[in-house]
This record gives structure tokens, C-alpha cells and sequence, in this order.
């Protein structure tokens, strides 16, 4: 199997799937990823970037209905496939080994 490479948003999006799973939809997924990293992302970015996921493999999309008497749109809820799983331990893998050295944490406790 060819090894992807994550950019740096799809790293985020994918972490913030695999902590939040099985309630991972993206207002949730952004919310996850502008608290921790501290980055914001529009919407549009965060959609654009959950289909690219998809077309890659990487994640499932399945979309929720309102339960009867709720209103808004459907959800899109969202898992990382086998793949994408093997995508993100192999991403995160090669950077803690070009981290690995530098005194740089890939958790470091207490900042942010």
C-alpha cells in the first residue's frame, strides 16, 4: 500500500475525528481543532477538506437525518476507515522521528 502524506488541516481534521468518534460532524470537528490547536478554520475550508478525505479513502461520511420534531439540516457524521488509520499513525509517526532530538514534544503538557 502507498504511504499518504497528510497536509497539515487534514492531520487536525483526522485527529479531531479519531478523539470525537462516533459523535464526529464538523461543527464539532471544528470546534475540536480551534480549541486545541488554536487554529481557526472556516467552515468552507473544513467541508472542502472533509470531501478530499473521503476521495481519498481516508474517512466514511454518513449523513444523519433530524430525529422527527427537530429541525435543521442532516448531520454528516464522520469515522476514519482502516486506511485512514494507517494514514494517520504513519504521519504522526514520521514527524515525532523528525522531532525526535530536537527537545520538541509532540504533547506537550501544559501549553499551548
Amino acid at each position: 500500500m502507498a504511504k499518504v502524506f497528510l497536509p497539515e488541516l487534514e492531520m487536525y481534521v483526522m485527529l479531531a475525528i479519531a478523539r470525537l468518534q462516533p459523535d464526529a460532524y464538523g461543527a464539532v470537528v471544528r470546534q475540536e481543532i480551534e480549541s486545541r490547536a488554536g487554529r481557526p478554520v472556516a467552515i468552507g475550508a473544513l467541508y472542502t477538506t472533509l470531501g478530499r478525505l473521503e476521495d481519498k479513502g481516508l474517512i466514511s461520511i454518513r449523513e444523519v437525518l433530524p430525529k422527527e420534531g427537530e429541525r435543521g439540516r442532516p448531520r454528516k457524521y464522520c469515522a476514519l476507515t482502516q486506511k485512514g488509520h494507517a494514514a494517520l499513525e504513519h504521519s504522526m509517526f514520521k514527524l515525532g522521528r523528525m522531532a525526535a532530538g530536537l527537545g520538541y514534544s509532540l504533547a506537550p503538557e501544559g501549553r499551548r
